[in-house]
């Protein structure tokens, strides 16, 4: 006797909304205030109909079809029907400059891109530079073309809305690419991740649980990370098969409005960047709370003990920590409190768990290695290289690049720096390119920047390493001021130095910015800044 043998594809997760949770809502606003709503009947079925269209388009199994858009129904309903008709969707990151696009559209050869309308000039730029010389077929996400320069674009609603809401589930083989997602390119050229059915499926099922993201049917999900980045963290896949209610703020972050979106569609969980959740704190503070809001998902890179501290003790929110990366479907691990810890106090939860990367989820192995590659203990001390492996882990980039990242046991290496504690939860001490090593001696970036946006005069900061002629590197604060303050070298060293710091770590200069620049997916961008200050 033995199990049915199922195939893990798209189409298992996607008639079970339609099916069990036919009404419930799928809501997007847009910049202008308009908000769209439907229900999981008609996302469905429109799904479907644009299946029948992407047919009629002639594009052959397999082929990439890109999408330059921002968070909406529309971006769903293309995140389900482009892998259920055996394409890949390859997830395009609309925050890069038009020479990158142009690389990353030629390198993946992709052959057709959806793109929203306020994003065409961007599109246009990236034809003029001739990146979109594969495409043969350029659709724009609204009722009709806008004027634009591109050639043969052709409406969305009009090329759905002769086909049938009806398609026949396609017999995919799971271990088939599903998605495609490049990496944000820190260090040189990005590089594409390709996702598998099997692994979205695997990924989809992890990550609702209580481990994971905690997404149920009772839910009301609000991805603020964007779709074009690591698959939303995988919430488009996670909430949609288990009927959760999905809000989408479409366009550029405005905290005010998105917190009132919050608390309209009575958002139960959200998940953003650490800048994200700093951006709206004072919204959530100024409405004196969302209290049908159960927990943050925060992840992209450590929100600083700080931020965690104030969105428990002023709006009893739980910040959880998520750790993940581009090549690993993303979430790897989540800092949730064993059941031993309830009658912890939260500034012991807080030491122990919240300011942690997490606990690896089930199917997920770490190992922290030393220089030599030999495995380190988990004693809250021990500080190497982050290796993972698993069903939802990359075991390679697209076309054979950046083959060094993966070990021949198996292993793929993270870039990160880690330490493991005897409770079994991994903080990530630093990037490997972040780490300041001045003397001989490692700093923690990390560490750093969440000492000093505990001031109540900083509104953010970043520390990076400055080349130095005695100790060869230096620490160097970045930073910004909340409105109406000031900060001096001296606050700022001695506030690191009853934190904990040695005097030989403390910066010997910092440097004061309307606002940290950031990345394409909203993390502070290091790159730039040590580009800046590089003398």
């Amino acid at each position: 006797m033995a199990m049915m043998d199922t195939p893990l594809t798209t189409w298992l997760l996607f008639g079970h909304a339609p099916r069990y949770f036919p009404d419930t809502e799928i809501v997007t606003r847009f910049p202008d205030g308009h908000v769209h709503r439907y229900t999981y009947a008609v996302f469905a079925r429109r799904a479907q109909q644009l299946m029948h269209a992407l047919d009629t388009l002639g594009l052959e199994p397999g082929d990439r079809v890109a999408t330059l858009a921002w968070n909406s129904y529309r971006h769903l309903e293309a995140y389900w029907a482009i892998p259920c008709t055996g394409r890949m969707l390859h997830t395009l990151n609309l925050r890069l400059s038009p020479e990158d696009l142009a690389y990353i559209i030629d390198h993946a050869d992709d052959r057709a891109v959806l793109v929203d309308p306020d994003l065409l000039p961007l599109l246009e730029k990236v034809h003029a530079r001739g990146g979109l010389s594969g495409v043969r077929h350029l659709v724009v996400l609204s009722d009709t073309v806008p004027p634009t320069t591109l050639p043969g674009v052709v409406a969305y609603e009009e090329l759905i809305a002769d086909h049938p809401g009806r398609y026949e589930p396609r017999n995919i083989d799971e271990r088939a690419p599903l998605g495609l997602c490049y990496t944000s390119g820190t260090t040189g050229r990005p590089k594409g991740v390709v996702y598998t059915h099997r692994s979205t499926v695997l990924h989809a099922l992890a990550a609702s649980s209580q481990a994971a993201m905690a997404i149920g049917p009772g839910d009301t999900v609000l991805p603020v990370v964007p779709m074009f980045h690591a698959n939303a963290w995988g919430i488009p896949y996670t909430a949609t098969p288990y009927g959760a209610k999905q809000v989408f703020s479409s366009g550029s972050l405005d905290p005010a409005a998105l917190v009132e979106l919050m608390a309209a569609e009575r958002v139960t969980v959200a998940a953003g960047v650490p800048t994200i959740w700093m951006a709206v704190a004072d919204e959530i503070a100024a409405r004196g709370g969302l209290p049908e809001l159960r927990h943050l998902l925060c992840g992209g890179s450590r929100p600083s003990r700080s931020l965690i501290e104030r969105y428990r003790r002023d709006f009893g929110i739980p910040l959880v920590q998520v750790w993940g990366m581009t090549e690993t479907s993303p979430l790897a691990s989540l800092a949730w409190p064993k059941e031993r810890m309830r009658d912890w106090d939260e500034e012991r939860i807080t030491d122990v768990v919240r300011t942690r990367a997490g606990l690896p989820l089930p199917g997920v192995q770490m190992e922290i290695r030393d220089e030599d590659g030999r495995p380190l203990p988990w004693d809250g001390a021990s500080m190497g290289d982050l290796l993972v492996r698993g069903p939802w882990i990359a075991d390679s980039y697209l076309g054979g690049e950046g083959a060094e990242a993966f070990t021949e046991d198996g292993w793929f290496r993270t870039g990160d720096i880690a330490i493991g504690s005897p409770h079994g939860y991994m903080v990530i001490a630093d990037r490997a390119k972040d780490l300041i090593k001045s003397g001989g001696e490692w700093i923690s970036s990390v560490d750093m920047e969440s000492a000093v946006m505990a001031l109540p005069e900083v509104a953010e900061a970043a520390a990076i390493a400055v080349p130095d002629e005695k100790w060869q590197e230096r620490p160097l604060i970045c930073l910004a001021t909340r409105p109406g303050s000031t900060i001096t070298l001296e606050r700022i060293r001695g506030h690191l130095e009853r934190s904990g710091f040695s005097r030989w770590q403390l910066p010997d200069r910092i440097e004061v910015m309307e606002t940290i620049p950031r990345t394409g997916v909203g993390k502070f961008d290091k790159k730039t800044l040590r580009k800046r200050f590089d003398t």
